[in-house]
């Protein structure tokens, strides 16, 4: 499969050593999937931090958030109703939890490659039971002065699209839930489009339909409806099993330009493209057929979860995108792209 990616010789530029736990107990097993902004003369990166207590031996220990703070949840590794299976989700006794709690932390750069975390910046962690498990994987448009964050909002209830907005990244307004379980991946465009707000976003279905891309219009930014399937999974293909959206779509002359990520049964997770009609993105007009971006480098191949490029964020300077993402589910790391590259593989309908 083709690789158009030029990676940073820096990666990864971000590591689970470089940042301190959130409280004291608690380690920092994984950086993932960053937002990207600019703010004040800097490249900014919100960045997923996924943390959980030290590990013990014969014994599995996750947190959960309640009212009064951070909970250690233990168990006996052979507890009989525990599966522990997967490194990311475990069942006991009939319920699913995560087996890191994640929170969303701000770090900037004079130089889009060293990052470091600023004083005075409030971590953003989940609040209220829509949120007990955590929130995860933002994505960042700029509209009219107003940042707009969009991220996933995990509980017991199950995995919903919250809102949050600010203008100067240390006062928040809080918004709630802005479309409910099961779905995530969401991302807003960062213009109207005929007097409309536009976001792309990914309801789950695990019987009837698939994993696939919806669009859906809003008035205000807040109230989202009219929600349409525009990019589904594609059999014995690189994103068979799951597609969805990466950041806020580009602007070109040629249409909305989204980057998206694709995993195929195996849950390799790679990059494609695909283009939207200017003037109602409802059209599909193109797609890559084989993705932009392969996990190949070693920080990609080995991690938490191995095998997975992610992104939800990028820098646009001229023809040049800088893809800020997450690699095998541990590394923040960055790549460059030509946008007429990216162009110049999709195929259109």
């Amino acid at each position: 499969m083709p690789d158009i990616a030029r990676r940073f010789s820096e990666n990864p530029i971000l590591c689970p050593k470089d940042l301190n736990s959130s409280r004291e107990g608690l380690e920092i097993v994984c950086l993932l999937n960053p937002g990207v902004f600019t703010f004040g003369g800097k490249t900014w990166l919100l960045i997923r931090v996924a943390e959980r207590p030290e590990q013990k031996q014969g014994i599995i220990s996750f947190p959960v958030l309640k009212d009064n703070g951070i909970e250690i949840i233990a168990i006996a590794e052979n507890h009989h109703d525990l599966d522990a299976g997967d490194p990311r989700v475990i069942n006991y006794q009939g319920a699913d939890y995560l087996t890191t709690l994640s929170h969303l932390r701000l770090v900037c750069s004079d130089d889009g490659v060293h990052f470091y975390q600023p004083a005075g910046y409030p971590l953003l962690q989940g609040e209220g039971e829509e949120e007990t498990f955590g929130i995860e994987d933002c994505r960042v448009s700029l509209i009219d002065n107003t940042y707009y964050l969009t991220f996933t909002s995990v509980s017991a209830h199950g995995v919903g699209v919250g809102l949050r907005t600010t203008k100067d990244w240390k006062r928040f307004e809080k918004h709630g839930m802005i479309i409910p379980p099961h779905n995530k991946d969401c991302a807003i465009f960062e213009e109207c489009v005929n007097g409309k707000f536009y976001a792309l976003h990914r309801p789950s279905s695990v019987a009837l339909g698939g994993n696939y891309i919806w669009l859906a219009e809003s008035p205000d930014g807040m109230h989202w409806g009219k929600h349409r399937c525009i990019v589904k999974t594609r059999p014995n293909h690189w994103d068979s099993a799951r597609v969805g959206a990466g950041a806020a779509p580009l602007k070109t002359a040629e249409g909305w330009l989204e980057i998206y990520h694709g995993a195929n049964d195996k849950h390799q997770y790679c990059l494609g493209a695909f283009l939207m009609d200017l003037n109602d993105p409802s059209k599909v007009l193109a797609r890559t057929e084989e993705p932009i971006m392969v996990p190949t480098a070693d920080y990609e191949l080995h991690g938490f979860f191995g095998e997975v490029v992610f992104t939800n964020g990028h820098i646009v300077d001229g023809d040049e995108l800088t893809i800020y993402y997450g690699a095998a589910d541990e590394f923040v790391c960055g790549a460059k792209f030509s946008i007429k590259e990216i162009l110049s593989e999709l195929k259109y309908a």
